[in-house]
């Protein structure tokens, strides 16, 4: 399936009263894509920590609303899987926390298939946030995740300021990369989306950033929340001049649609202007000497993350 309708979420932090009343909610926002012909629906970074607010005594604490999140997170995962084999569609679900193989709280988004498969996709790099407050571990394997579309990347908020992440997806396979995001100033969101561009330009693909928006000052963990959602391409071909295909306005609780032609990363990476995708080992030539003059003997170092990763 090359032709694609997504939709990203600008997806706004509530005070609900309930887990069922979060259920609800979801299943209203999941029905309102799939009644404009949504096929790949994206919800942000941590929009699962907004259950946490169901229970005043857990949410302004932040371990304490991990629990929560954690203890209620097989009931979110079937509620996802139910409604994408329902409506025959492909449902990255907000991320939130998860323990690991090491027993550690990670941050992973589950991608939930038609088919009822599910696969996921940890952040592999913490903020300062994460690691020194909150305590999330960085994830230990870079995937591509199969769907009805082909290989889909993940590259959870801060993953896409890192090019290697990306690029790993990329080579895979993946046409799509999927941003979600929560960035508490407009400074973070644009970081996050000037990720978002390069990693669209360099691996000439499709790139969707959705964000959390709204004010939540009951949970420390998502208490302002800003951006856009939005689809971008490299600058070439059949792409606007500034890579925008379609893109939301800051801070409105909405879906953002946009139809996507999959072959088109093809003609990109095939008979683009230029050809990044195509040329990325040259970045590194046996001739390329180091910031110290020294010449680089191994040009392949600067992919050693590939070995330590996935």
């Amino acid at each position: 399936m090359d032709q694609v309708r997504i939709a990203a979420a600008q997806y706004p932090i509530e005070l609900l009263p309930s887990y069922h009343a979060w259920e609800a909610k979801i299943s209203r926002w999941v029905i309102q894509a799939v009644e404009e012909g949504a096929q790949l629906l994206l919800f942000p970074e941590y929009a699962a920590m907004e259950l946490a607010g169901c229970n005043p005594a857990t949410a302004s604490d932040l371990q304490r609303s991990l629990e929560l999140v954690m203890a209620l997170s097989d009931r979110a995962e079937e509620l996802h899987r139910k409604l994408a084999t329902r409506y025959g569609i492909v449902i990255l679900a907000g991320s939130g926390p998860a323990v690991d193989e090491r027993g550690m709280i990670v941050n992973r988004a589950r991608l939930f298939c038609p088919d009822g498969s599910v696969g996921w996709q940890d952040k592999i790099v913490m903020t300062r946030f994460e690691r020194e407050t909150w305590g999330i571990a960085g994830g230990t394997q870079i995937k591509a995740l199969d769907t009805p579309f082909g290989p889909v990347g993940i590259s959870i908020c801060y993953d896409a300021e890192f090019p290697l992440i990306a690029r790993r997806q990329a080579e895979a396979g993946a046409r799509i990369i999927l941003v979600p995001s929560a960035t508490d100033n407009m400074q973070g969101y644009w970081r996050v989306r000037i990720g978002a561009q390069a990693r669209a330009l360099e691996n000439q693909c499709y790139v969707v950033q959705a964000p959390t928006v709204g004010l939540a000052p009951w949970l420390p963990s998502l208490d302002e929340n800003y951006g856009a959602a939005a689809v971008y391409g490299p600058p070439d071909c059949i792409t606007p001049d500034n890579g925008v295909f379609a893109i939301g306005p800051a801070d409105q609780a909405q879906w953002l649609m946009a139809d996507v032609d999959l072959r088109q990363v093809e003609k990109w990476r095939q008979g683009g202007a230029v050809l990044p995708f195509r040329h990325w080992s040259e970045q590194w030539p046996e001739q390329l000497a180091s910031p110290t003059g020294i010449a680089n003997d191994n040009p392949d170092e600067l992919g050693t993350l590939y070995d330590r990763i996935g």
